[in-house]
């Protein structure tokens, strides 16, 4: 019997496009301290992954009664197609992401969303660029990392990773190989702490101006994404701009749900100010959305289950398709222009101008 060969059917598989998947767990792997990556491939043996380097999927994760979503960038790169990772930590208070570490198992599955995101070197290109991440802000970079060395293994890239401590260094040795290997390819560390017993080379400290000259003296010449928790980012902030960086060249990614806001009132066109009716089609159920509310905040209260993750407009996880009316819409990126234009709004961040009508 002649063997078939693996790539036989590659022209007839179908791109992983839908908005709603579901991903099989084939392996996991250990990175750092409380660090894992988890790996997935398609429900469907037919399908491929196509996505953008630096973009995220929010999963369902089912912890209790009610599933939790939880938004992790994937860091994976597109350019090897057949599977998608994310790699994650666990912080101390973590349901979700602890929830994965103590059951996620191979062969389970979970629904995702996505994938989604403008942090992109593909959607932000520059002639050179600087990745500066902290922590588990590594993920995307390392995705657009990946990426680039297996498409252009020539682009000028300067990589500092911020860590605790040596050992907290995610991917450490797969980007000491990539700094031997890739000819422009240019990387350096900052930890705040060195152990007694451990042999450190790199630098010592937080992140500030003077160890970004150090480490990319051309800073100011590149383009640059950051990535890590909000203290870190704007102090990267800070030192770009004291060092007259041109911010337009600065592209930052953070999932954190921001504060909850005061309402933000949304007149109709005549310029009246009063509550709506907001109609579920799928639940039957109807809402009263009192001035500056969301859709969101509606459904919730009219007991109608819409996800949610960010609740800031990023994650795009609360999209919804809007069947009638007219809704002020205020997002952060969470969805893209084509979407828009097909119908579909963040529940999380519109607020209804005339009564409406959602698909939920």
């Amino acid at each position: 019997m002649t063997p078939v060969h693996p790539y036989k059917h590659v022209d007839e598989m179908r791109p992983w496009s839908d908005r709603t998947h579901l991903l099989e767990l084939v392996a996991w792997t250990p990175e750092a301290p409380d660090v894992m990556t988890f790996t997935f491939k398609p429900e469907n043996p037919g399908h491929w992954f196509r996505y953008l380097p630096g973009q995220f999927v929010t999963l369902e994760l089912p912890v209790g009664p009610e599933p939790v979503l939880r938004t992790y960038t994937l860091s994976s790169s597109p350019s090897r197609p057949y599977t998608v990772s994310v790699t994650v930590k666990a912080q101390k208070n973590s349901i979700g992401t602890r929830w994965m570490f103590d059951n996620l198992k191979p062969g389970m599955k979970l629904r995702a969303i996505g994938p989604l995101g403008d942090f992109s070197y593909v959607r932000h290109p520059g002639d050179k660029y600087l990745f500066i991440s902290a922590g588990s802000g590594i993920t995307p970079m390392m995705s657009m990392t990946r990426d680039m060395a297996d498409r252009t293994p020539d682009t000028d890239v300067s990589f500092i990773h911020c860590a605790r401590s040596p050992d907290d260094i995610i991917c450490r040795w797969e980007l000491e190989y990539l700094a031997r290997h890739l000819p422009h390819f240019q990387l350096g560390f900052i930890v705040e702490q060195v152990g007694r017993s451990q042999l450190w080379a790199g630098l010592k400290g937080f992140v500030d101006k003077a160890k970004l000259s150090l480490l990319a003296p051309d800073f100011l010449e590149r383009t640059v994404f950051c990535c890590g928790p909000e203290p870190f980012m704007a102090t990267v902030r800070e030192s770009l701009k004291s060092a007259g960086f041109d911010m337009s060249r600065y592209h930052e990614e953070a999932f954190q749900p921001v504060a909850a806001e005061l309402p933000v009132v949304v007149a109709n066109a005549d310029g009246e100010v009063k509550a709506h009716k907001v109609s579920f089609s799928m639940s039957g159920k109807d809402g009263k959305c009192e001035p500056g509310f969301t859709v969101l905040q509606t459904a919730r209260a009219s007991g109608v289950r819409i996800g949610a993750a960010c609740e800031s407009g990023l994650c795009g996880t609360c999209r919804v398709m809007l069947l009638s009316g007219e809704v002020d819409m205020a997002h952060n990126g969470g969805i893209l222009d084509e979407e828009i234009e097909e119908g579909y709004i963040l529940a999380c961040c519109s607020r209804p101008k005339t009564d409406v009508e959602v698909e939920a």
